[in-house]
């Protein structure tokens, strides 16, 4: 018997959810043997690596640590990181394929796990309701690299902001949203933002793409669309933004906020899910709709008080959530179950 493993797949990715961001933290973070798949199976083709091989190569570990909702069925050493419970919940936000599997590996998973943990109150209910489980509650981090410094100095709601950071070619203010094209984060909500804030000069920049598990929004054409942005550039856009935006119907936690927080830009996200726990009394809370989104927004850029009250707020909230703090709640859990 060795000591404890993790399962590297969702740290193998080039792209940067929530679910890769935790693989990736733990696996930095936490002294166990690391089992990542070839860079060619870190995504669907990467089944058969998690549920056939993985459960060999990792069979004399203590325990199993699979950070990223999915672990090998067949193993029985596991210790499961299940987000949130968003394709039982809403299955047609994700293709038919993806739903499919998510329904029938995540009850097996939940079933034959040592232990689950997830990672809010809100997801905690979600599991217990929808698969019968009792999983433990860890917060995730933010890491030390958010930070207002990384955006440079000025900032203010709507001037143009002389700051780091990515600034496209007319170098204009924006604000940020940090989300993938996907059904659930609703960024066709941000559209009458986009639209009004463009007649005061500033953007609203989209930072995340399209994944192909899940049901694409149509018509953000109003919105500036970054695509994939690199992990290192992710600082200084959200600490050159005058604000930041989340406008989900659905998140596990949503850890976007927390970074725009840490980095010292005001937060609007969403009244829903796990978000009101996540932004703990430090951001404005609207209802996920158009108008809603739009209305907070103007409102905020146009109130320097309130983005400096928010400012304030967000930085103390950020700073009680590190990784470091993460990792070792991670690690007390997997220890107590092997």
């Amino acid at each position: 018997m060795s000591g404890p493993a993790i399962n590297a797949r969702a740290a193998a990715r080039p792209e940067l959810g929530g679910v890769e961001r935790w693989a990736r933290e733990l696996v930095a973070r936490l002294p166990y043997d690391v089992h990542r798949p070839p860079s060619a199976l870190t995504h669907a083709a990467g089944h058969a690596w998690e549920q056939g091989l993985l459960p060999l190569t990792s069979a004399r570990a203590s325990a199993l640590l699979c950070p990223a909702n999915l672990a090998p069925v067949a193993a029985r050493n596991v210790v499961v990181v299940i987000h949130d419970a968003a394709p039982l919940r809403h299955p047609g936000w994700y293709t038919g394929v993806y739903a499919a599997w998510q329904r029938r590996v995540l009850p097996l998973i939940a079933k034959r796990a040592r232990q689950v943990i997830t990672v809010s109150e809100f997801s905690r209910t979600e599991l217990q309701e929808l698969l019968g489980v009792d999983a433990e509650v860890v917060y995730g981090g933010v890491d030390p690299r958010f930070t207002p410094a990384a955006g440079g100095e000025a900032r203010g709601g709507g001037e143009a902001h002389e700051g780091g950071g990515p600034r496209g070619a007319a170098g204009r203010p924006y604000v940020l949203c940090v989300a993938s094209h996907t059904a659930r984060k609703n960024l066709r909500a941000l559209v009458p933002a986009a639209e009004a804030l463009a007649r005061e000069g500033v953007a609203l920049r989209v930072a995340g793409g399209h994944r192909p598990q899940f049901a694409a929004e149509e018509g953000l054409d109003a919105l500036e669309l970054l695509g994939h942005v690199p992990d290192e550039d992710l600082p200084a856009l959200y600490a050159g933004a005058v604000a930041f935006v989340l406008p989900s119907v659905y998140e596990g936690f949503g850890l976007p906020v927390l970074e725009a927080m840490a980095s010292g830009t005001p937060v609007v996200t969403t009244n829903v899910t796990a978000l009101p726990e996540t932004a703990g009394g430090a951001a404005v809370l609207v209802d996920p709709d158009p108008e809603a989104i739009r209305a907070a927004l103007l409102q905020l850029l146009g109130d320097r008080a309130e983005q400096a009250r928010l400012r304030a707020l967000g930085l103390a909230r950020a700073a009680e959530f590190t990784w470091e703090r993460t990792a070792t709640a991670v690690d007390a859990i997997v220890r107590r179950t092997r």
